[in-house]
């Protein structure tokens, strides 16, 4: 199977004012406070991305010194690690109306900042304590960071959902190298997202943003 590399110019709409740029993962060794991760073998690259995120501000642990990286991520988790990633202004912002996201919610600024961006949609309830799913994961990532929408399905993943624009979410996170299906033939777009692996996915996505993003594609 033949990869080519193309070029995609980091451009944003005017009514998504974000500068994934301004989250630069920074050069220096930054302070692990975790225990649960180890610097080796099957965690490095989750221990190094948990670490930089960190530091940075984008994700927290369940304790002083755990990160729980195997633990579900909830709804209200992902739109926190998002909204810090993309940068975007928690403190004013227009309430979404969600009934189960009053004003006084821990996560009311950054579930009512991905949704006035457009990241989520409006609705009667966003359920911010319910398990963030693999498809759901690709939408949110895909349209924070604008990435280039893939246009033709090419994974071999036999459960890819009926829903054409869901699976174009999840073919553009897999033409960018962000993630890969869970076999090879099976994405389990159903699947609970782990905390580890939205640290991971965002630490490859910023990772890829240096004033240019990079398509791995084979189509």
């Amino acid at each position: 199977m033949n990869k080519k590399r193309s070029r995609l110019a980091w451009t944003l709409s005017a009514t998504a004012i974000v500068a994934p740029c301004v989250a630069v993962i920074p050069t220096e060794a930054a302070t692990m406070p975790f225990t649960d991760i180890k610097n080796s073998g099957s965690e490095g690259e989750l221990y190094k991305a948990v670490r930089e995120l960190y530091s940075e501000g984008i994700v927290f642990g369940t304790t002083s010194t755990t990160f729980s990286p195997y633990e579900n991520l909830t709804r209200g988790e992902a739109a926190y690690f998002l909204a810090e990633a993309l940068k975007f202004d928690t403190t004013n912002v227009e309430n979404p109306g969600f009934n189960d996201v009053p004003t006084s919610h821990k996560y009311y600024g950054h579930i009512a900042a991905l949704a006035a961006n457009g990241i989520i949609q409006k609705g009667t309830n966003y359920s911010p304590n319910h398990s963030m799913k693999r498809s759901q994961m690709a939408k949110i990532l895909t349209l924070g960071f604008n990435l280039q929408q893939a246009t033709t399905l090419s994974a071999p993943f036999t459960d890819f959902t009926e829903d054409v624009e869901t699976n174009r979410y999840m073919q553009t996170l897999l033409n960018y190298g962000i993630t890969e299906g869970t076999s090879s033939t099976t994405f389990s777009p159903y699947m609970d997202i782990r905390r580890g692996q939205m640290a991971l996915f965002l630490y490859r996505t910023l990772q890829k943003n240096d004033n240019d993003l990079y398509i791995i594609s084979v189509e």
